[in-house]
């Protein structure tokens, strides 16, 4: 072949770029005011886009994602039509539209979280995903023209408290709206998608798992920051080795933790062993102000550290400080001034200092913030941008952070691998590392990015490698049918739609999937059972008829020999509750066989765990699993007053004194097992066996080796129908049982596919609460009436509220008033899950009256100091933060229940109740 010309390859590059721009106009348009060009994956979604195909991406963070979403508001202002663009948090819609307004105008794009109304009915409206679906059921006006809507992170899908809201808005989008999803790499991408193709029609699904910036995993080991691996280059399929002079150093390093080990140490009280095991607890982690300036000198700064702790983060700040940590120059100062004063200037004087104002802007000019959800909405902004704009440059945030927040690092720091799940303290999955460390590396600034591991004794390099070498991140549906979906779903639906749009879910997709396996196994079970029945056929007779009775018979011994140990056992409890201090018995087997003699009776005749000494030293409580039969007082050894067990010169007195006794133990009893010689129904199975006609059968052993495999694989297929038999039709039986218990209750009237939703279900509908039915109830019962609007955002409180921990003590509420309908609210409450326990629902969580009495005393104008003051009294240790997070959610229910009131008395109190809430630094900053 001749080679081609220069001249010719400039032709036809050109005439292909032209092609282009003619099969894809919009897309050479939306290029063309780019900085950038766009990726490969970048550029199949787009172009899929503009064919008229809705878009599944999946891609790390930091990737460029978002650049197809601002591609789908593009195509619909250019249609002259609208986009939604949808996003789990309201941080991250005020993050897009402050993008969107900067790309497009003030006037084409609006804002809709809740609590903020901005040009509502502008062309592009960035939203929270739960306005969009509460939007839907309504069949707002707003609806109309709208030709595109986009799923920022659209895998919140798995969240089990809000991530039923997703699967409810792909579900409802008219067929005609291009649905553009945006996730984070998950490993099912292809299962998602599959299901939003059946859903949504023709989808493109774009799965990209290239970082675009080199992510490279550190340990710092003391002062020392190791490279994880050894063979930085993974390109050419290498395999990653852990650095061995990183796995040296650990070693040693840990040889001499377990060295030092201080006399009088202890762990710390509710610490876990993973984090400071018995031999490491004279361990000192390098100080945090000294990372983060191990950090600046390898120029590995901005950093995100993680602290998994709210108080972590903010200690972590006080070190620095107090360490004198400045990372800032003067001018940048002036800068940090500036952005402080636009976002905190409206804040009340008098709150400054209760809110750490102060504490909190020193350590800004300093260069270092925290971030978490305890902190107040505009505190949390204000630091978002400072580093967005490389103002601030260290971090201390918890894992929220990592949830959408655009705030990319060039290094993330680990403290732990290990953190609080609300219950127990857990290791973190690989998912987790991945979304975590994905911050690291600034598109268009970074070249490449960092994670680095604190290293601690415990941590060993292997695992680190482990959890950073593994993408396992599986998308879990967690949709579920709940009351106000329900009575929603039957007002425009009907209940025969509605169930049917229940087995459209990704939950039962899912499902129906592991179906679909099980029910390979029951085929290939049945023809496996059919092969056996005829293996162990017999010329004499039904052969499993006489299986059957064989197992009969073994199951009768058995059951004897249970009934038989349960009266040993009985026996044996006893004659242990019988002991007194002194007695001495025999142990009857096991390491402790031998004489022993009681120091304390263990007070328990329940379960008695007398404490014992033996002959050979050893003392410890014995049970009655260390007893075949009773035990017998052999005889009495008279004790001191006090017996000090744990004393070794103790011990060996006693149980000198106990061999010189003369006391002798009995021989060792047999154990004896339950006599099936007088029990007629076992006799009778016998006499059946030995009449079989197949109890003469010269094969009669192989046949039944047959019968056993086919009965045990019976049971097994059984147990397998019957898992298959719950999972198919799941959703729609819980949608069922919902109905039912709605149509009780006056909710739904009529029955099958004739129910309508009545009034009390009309009101219904616009409760959004995670306990709807018992907002709902209390509404139609009157039980909120009278009240005034201090006293209703009081009593609202209590379904909305969840303290973080258990109180000590019940907490305070408003006597009175308040006190009477948060009684009967609770009351109804019991009503309501006896109901729901009858109709196999999951309860309603019990109302958490923690916040009744700050939100009171704010409600009535105190001031912010004394309410948070009051709040600690009432063993409720709340930050501004998080009183302000729980007062805007009282407020968004209260705003909830003035709508589902309409014109009647409530309502009226519930505007006033939201006004008295709304005020001072709740009505502030963004939340």
């Amino acid at each position: 072949m001749a080679d081609t010309s220069p001249a010719e390859v400039s032709h036809a590059e050109a005439f292909a770029a032209a092609r282009r721009r003619t099969a894809h106009p919009e897309l050479t348009a939306f290029t063309a005011g780019l900085p950038f060009a766009l990726d490969p994956f970048q550029h199949e979604a787009c172009t899929a886009l503009e064919d008229g195909h809705g878009v599944l991406v999946c891609a790390p963070t930091g990737a460029g994602k978002t650049v197809v979403g601002e591609f789908a508001v593009h195509l619909a202002l250019a249609a002259g039509n609208k986009c939604f663009y949808t996003t789990p948090i309201k941080a991250l819609s005020n993050q897009k539209h402050a993008d969107l307004v900067a790309r497009h105008g003030r006037e084409n794009v609006g804002l809709l979280t809740g609590d903020t109304s901005i040009n509502a009915d502008a062309p592009v409206v960035v939203m929270t995903t739960e306005v969009l679906r509460n939007m839907l059921y309504a069949g707002s006006h707003a609806l109309h023209g709208l030709s595109h809507v986009v799923m920022d992170e659209v895998h919140y899908l798995a969240d089990r408290f809000r991530g039923a809201v997703w699967e409810e808005v792909i579900l409802h989008l008219p067929q005609d709206v291009r649905l553009v999803s945006l996730s984070a790499t998950v490993s099912n991408a292809e299962e998602f998608g599959e299901w939003i193709s059946t859903v949504r029609g023709d989808t493109t699904v774009v799965v990209d798992e290239h970082r675009p910036i080199p992510l490279w995993q550190h340990i710092l080991v003391g002062g020392r920051l190791f490279d994880l691996f050894s063979e930085r280059d993974n390109s050419a399929g290498r395999r990653l080795v852990v650095d061995p002079e990183l796995v040296r150093h650990v070693q040693q390093r840990t040889r001499r933790e377990d060295s030092w080990q201080p006399r009088h140490s202890r762990r710390g009280r509710g610490a876990p062993a993973a984090l400071s095991g018995p031999s490491h607890s004279g361990y000192r982690p390098l100080p945090r102000p000294d990372v983060i300036e191990r950090l600046e000198r390898e120029q590995l700064l901005p950093a995100i550290t993680f602290v998994f702790s709210r108080a972590g983060c903010e200690a972590a700040v006080t070190q620095c400080v107090r360490a004198g940590t400045r990372l800032t120059t003067d001018a940048q100062q002036a800068e940090i001034m500036e952005v402080v004063g636009r976002h905190t200037g409206d804040l009340p004087e008098g709150d400054l200092v209760v809110l750490g104002f102060w504490e909190w802007r020193e350590a800004l000019l300093r260069g270092v913030a925290a971030h978490h959800a305890g902190m107040l909405p505009a505190f949390k902004t204000c630091v978002e941008e400072l580093f967005l704009r490389g103002l601030v440059r260290a971090v201390f945030a918890t894992e929220t952070l990592a949830l959408g927040i655009n705030m990319p690092a060039r290094t993330v720091v680990l403290e732990r691998l290990v953190k609080y799940n609300g219950e127990a303290h857990v290791d973190l999955t690989p998912g987790e590392y991945t979304q975590l460390t994905g911050r690291a590396g600034r598109r268009g600034i970074d070249v490449e990015g960092h994670a680095v591991v604190l290293w601690q004794p415990g941590v060993e390099p292997e695992a680190v490698a482990g959890l950073a070498s593994t993408r396992t991140y599986p998308l879990r549906s967690s949709f579920k049918p709940a009351y106000n979906m329900t009575v929603n779903l039957v007002d425009a639906l009907g209940p025969d739609a509605a169930r049917a749009l229940l087995e459209r879910s990704f939950a039962q997709f899912q499902a129906d999937r592991s179906v679909v396996g099980h029910s390979r196994t029951l085929d290939r079970n049945t023809e496996a059972l059919a092969g056996y029945a005829e293996s162990m056929t017999c010329h004499l007779g039904d052969f499993a008829d006489y299986a059957a009775l064989r197992r009969q018979i073994g199951e009768r011994e058995r059951a004897l020999s249970r009934q038989g140990s349960a009266t040993r056992r009985a026996e044996a409890g006893e004659s242990l509750a019988a002991l007194r201090r002194g007695d001495v018995i025999a142990v009857p087997g096991g390491k402790r066989a031998g004489l022993a003699v009681v120091l304390d009776t263990g007070g328990d005749e329940d379960q008695p765990r007398p404490l014992v000494l033996t002959e050979d030293h050893w003392a410890g409580r014995l049970s009655v699993s260390d007893f075949p039969t009773a035990a017998t007082v052999l005889g009495h050894l008279a004790l001191p007053k006090r017996v000090d067990h744990r004393v070794p010169r103790i011990r060996r007195e006693v149980a000198s004194s106990l061999r010189a006794s003369g006391i002798v133990a009995p021989g060792r009893p047999s154990r004896q097992r339950a006599s099936a010689a007088d029990d007629a129904e076992l006799a009778a199975l016998r006499r059946a066996l030995r009449t079989h006609p197949c109890h003469g059968c010269e094969h009669r052993e192989d046949h039944a080796r047959w019968a056993e495999r086919h009965d045990r694989l019976q049971r097994e297929t059984e147990s397998l129908r019957q898992r298959v038999a719950s999972t198919t039709h799941s959703l729609a039986r819980s949608f069922d049982r919902i109905r039912a218990l709605l149509t009780e209750r006056g909710y739904l009237t009529g029955t099958g596919s004739e129910q309508q939703v009545s009034t009390d279900g009309r009101r219904l509908e616009r409760i959004y609460s995670e306990s709807d039915l018992l907002v709902a109830e209390c509404l139609r019962r009157g039980t909120w009436e009278g009240l005034t609007a201090a006293e209703l955002a009081s009593v609202v409180s209590a379904v909305v509220f969840e303290s973080r921990r258990e109180a000590e003590t019940l907490p305070r509420v408003p006597a009175g008033s308040v006190s009477t309908a948060l009684a009967d609210t609770v009351r109804l409450w019991a009503e309501l899950t006896d109901d729901e326990r009858r109709h196999k629902i999951a309860p309603t969580r019990e109302p958490d009256l923690g916040f009744a009495w700050p939100v009171h005393r704010w409600a009535r104008g105190e001031s912010l100091a004394t309410v948070l003051a009051a709040a600690g009294e009432n063993g409720q240790q709340l930050s501004a933060g998080d009183f302000v997070r729980w007062c805007r959610q009282v407020v968004d229910l209260l705003d909830q229940v003035r709508v589902a009131s309409g014109s009647d008395p409530l309502g009226r109190v519930a505007a006033d109740a939201v006004r008295a809430v709304r005020r001072g630094v709740v009505a502030l900053g963004t939340a």
